[in-house]
Formats: structure tokens, C-alpha cells, sequence
């Protein structure tokens, strides 16, 4: 069993930075694909940025050259940097856990964290 718990959500203004960052329990933490996911309010929960067991990473369109997901399996955790902000990066940023590979679907992580929010004022 997995437990992921996000932080480093908070409001910011367009064009700045955010570093959010999950930490997970368990062990083989080195064997899960982790993903940041994202949802907006009144929208569907969408896959942004995700990297495997093997350090492969995946990135939606509209975050390329933004965004840039890292992890450290000694600590445990996933990072997703995020730079020159926009408001419709507003949303509720959820990490997720599934074994090895990537996943591109909700339905295809086992583990979630409870959310931290990102909030991007114009």
C-alpha cells in the first residue's frame, strides 16, 4: 500500500512559479510510475505530467516547456516544476502511483493523494 500526500499548491499570479511536491509511504516506492494529475472545477480529471519506473517522462501539450516532473527515489517523492504560470493551470493537483509504467488514465493508478490546489490569479 501507497500513501501520497501533495504540498506547494497556494495562489499565485500569472507568470510565476510553483514547486509541488508529493511524498510517498511505503516500500518499492522505485517501481511505481508516479503522475500529476489536475482537475479544474466543472472539468475532468486530466493527466499532466507523468514519469516512469525508468525515468521515461510524458507531458500534456498545453504544459510542455512549463512544467517538468522529477522524482527521488532515496526521498520518496515526486516533484512537478512549474514555471511561467497561466490561469487556466487553475485547478486541484492531484499525484498518483500506478506500478512501472505510465499511465494516461484515471483509471489506471491504484494510488492517490487527497489534492493540494494551485490557484492562478491574471
Amino acid at each position: 500500500q501507497v500513501q501520497l500526500v501533495e504540498s506547494g499548491g497556494g495562489l499565485v499570479q500569472a507568470g510565476d512559479s510553483l514547486r509541488l511536491s508529493c511524498a510517498a509511504s511505503g516500500r518499492s516506492f522505485g517501481g511505481y510510475a508516479m503522475g500529476w494529475f489536475r482537475q479544474a472545477p466543472g472539468k475532468q480529471r486530466e493527466l499532466v505530467a507523468a514519469i516512469a519506473s525508468s525515468g521515461n517522462t510524458y507531458y500534456v501539450d498545453s504544459v510542455k516547456d512549463r512544467f517538468t516532473i522529477s522524482r527521488d527515489n532515496v526521498k520518496n517523492s515526486v516533484f512537478l516544476q512549474m514555471n511561467r504560470l497561466k490561469p487556466e493551470d487553475t485547478a486541484v493537483f492531484y499525484c498518483a502511483a500506478r506500478a512501472f509504467l505510465i499511465g494516461y488514465r484515471v483509471g489506471d493508478y491504484v494510488h492517490w493523494g487527497q489534492g493540494t490546489q494551485v490557484t492562478v490569479s491574471s
